[in-house]
């Protein structure tokens, strides 16, 4: 009799006696077989609930008749796929949904294992279904076993000599976890080193220069973030000959380029700095110590702060500043702020013409100027004065003449 091929080689009846008859169910069951042997089938899932895989008995084309099998659809929310109670084989199951939810593979009743793609999981899966029970079967994640057994085997005390250039290092759930590459010269080398019980491994990079960086540029516009352990510091180390140092520097592009890095001095101990959790409350305020690592915003008192020239017939004044007044046309009232204990306001004759137009100096409201709410009127060509407070019941006083 005369006979076809299928993709895989299985020999089928076309013509003969038998064609019709027992020679159709042969050729069905061929390609039932082929399915089960090697396979490949997409099923598309419902986009919420579950989708129910079922066998047709005596009918190729059946998803759960194929070996490899892609799962898609758009998902609206967390799915599950299941399959009969007595179905016994494996599969190579590739979750390719999308949107972010979660994928359960399962037995379709009972309180058998099952297995799950978590959220934004696109692998690919070997996945066991075992029949091992009339209502409670299991069904195993096979490809973690796979995974560990290599990884055990390959990489402990080892030289990776795979993947090669240009190729990616993949996690148990088929996700990329680096690229190898290369650029310039070859000789150029990143290791990781092991260590014995008690130290940690290392990173460090090798080449035909002295002086070889290790650069980390994250793909896309993700922050780099650097997680200690539970209790752990992240600590730059010094040498005999290099304190440890940290460099922030400018955009490259920026014509004003600079750099600025930050390093200890000499410490007779190791001090904890703790920063303040928000920003100065004051422009101009500076960091300070309790002298024992923890840092607040101080405003710092002292100095004089000089104003533009008055002109006018009055200005009302502010602590820590200082005032040249024009009294050329006219003269000029200056009202003291609140007193605080330490507050200064200075004057200075501009014009030196205190002495034809005066210069009177008011009190804040009920405050004294030396011990009287009288305003203080200054008429000396040339004057130049400080007034400091020192308490309420004295106010104002002059520190210099």
């Amino acid at each position: 009799m005369a006979s076809t091929y299928t993709g895989l080689g299985t020999q089928l009846m076309t013509t003969g006696e038998k064609a019709g008859t027992w020679g159709t169910l042969t050729n069905t069951n061929w390609n039932i077989s082929e399915q089960i042997a090697g396979g490949y089938t997409a099923q598309a899932l419902n986009t919420t609930g579950a989708t129910t895989l079922s066998v047709n008995d005596g009918t190729a084309g059946a998803t759960l008749a194929h070996r490899v099998i892609k799962l898609t659809a758009a998902l609206a929310g967390n799915v599950t796929v299941t399959i009969p109670l007595d179905v016994q084989t494996f599969y190579i199951i590739l979750n390719g949904t999308t949107n972010d939810y979660s994928v359960e593979f399962k037995y379709v009743s009972g309180s058998g294992s099952s297995v799950t793609w978590a959220s934004g999981d696109r692998g690919t899966k070997i996945i066991y279904a075992t029949a091992d029970d009339a209502t409670n079967p299991n069904i195993v994640d096979a490809t973690s076993a796979f995974v560990t057994a290599t990884s055990t085997t390959t990489l402990t005390n080892k030289t990776l000599t795979s993947p090669k250039i240009g190729t990616a290092i993949l996690d148990t759930n088929g996700l990329q976890l680096a690229l190898v590459t290369a650029t310039g010269s070859a000789v150029n080398e990143f290791t990781i080193a092991n260590a014995a019980a008690g130290a940690g491994p290392t990173l460090s990079a090798t080449g035909d220069d002295t002086n070889v960086p290790i650069n980390i540029t994250p793909k896309g516009t993700g922050d780099v973030f650097i997680n200690p352990p539970t209790s752990g510091s992240l600590i730059v180390s010094g040498t005999s000959t290099q304190a440890g140092k940290i460099v922030l520097q400018a955009d490259t592009d920026d014509s004003g380029s600079f750099v600025a890095s930050f390093q200890p001095g000499v410490l007779t101990e190791s001090t904890a700095y703790i920063l303040p959790l928000a920003d100065a409350g004051t422009s101009g305020d500076a960091l300070t110590s309790n002298a024992s690592g923890t840092l607040s915003w101080t405003t710092i008192s002292g100095g004089t702060s000089w104003q533009s020239v008055t002109t006018g017939t009055t200005v009302t004044t502010v602590a820590g500043s200082g005032y040249p007044i024009n009294t050329t046309s006219n003269v000029c009232t200056a009202t003291l702020p609140a007193g605080t204990v330490g507050d200064e306001v200075s004057f200075i004759d501009y014009a030196r013409t205190f002495d034809s137009n005066n210069l009177t100096v008011a009190s804040n409201g009920s405050e004294k100027i030396y011990a009287s709410t009288d305003n203080l009127t200054n008429a000396v060509e040339g004057a130049a004065f400080t007034l400091v407070y020192v308490d309420a019941t004295q106010g104002w006083l002059l520190k210099d003449k």
